[in-house]
């Protein structure tokens, strides 16, 4: 699947949306550079989950968990994970992120994924990439 989205607002959306596919232990790889974003993409992907706290990028705190409000769903919360900083996979499994990604009641989302490439090897990942076209159209291609 690509989409091309022409704001801000139209990458949330479509996240928002995209939400909806999404089953617990699922785990979304984010692919691209600095201000694609990946972690607009995530802020939209929380709004449609149902979590109803601020999402900030984990950047320094690596990895940020949120409940998941909606009653209806089996998923209990978002666990968000940004590798940018990591020197090392070892640092990702010292955080507890083993504890979580997969987990059959979390949706993961790793933004800089090919830097856990080994730490992935042996789990289902939807590939998410995403594209500046300009300084605000956003190309977003999907790859179960």
């Amino acid at each position: 699947m690509e989409i091309v989205t022409n704001s801000e607002q139209e990458t949330r959306d479509f996240a928002k949306k995209f939400a909806d596919k999404l089953s617990g232990g699922m785990i979304l790889c984010l692919y691209g550079e600095l201000g694609a974003g990946k972690t607009t993409f995530v802020k939209g992907l929380a709004e449609g989950l149902g979590v109803k706290t601020n999402v900030t990028s984990p950047t320094f705190t690596l990895m940020n968990i949120y409940k998941i409000q909606n009653t209806k769903s089996k998923i209990k919360k978002l666990v968000h994970i940004d590798t940018y900083r990591l020197k090392n996979e070892q640092e990702l499994i010292q955080i507890g992120a083993e504890d979580y990604a997969g987990a059959a009641e979390n949706i993961t989302v790793i933004e800089w994924p090919e830097k856990i490439a080994n730490f992935l090897k042996n789990k289902k990942a939807v590939k998410i990439y995403l594209g500046h076209a300009s300084d605000t159209v956003r190309n977003i291609k999907v790859e179960s």
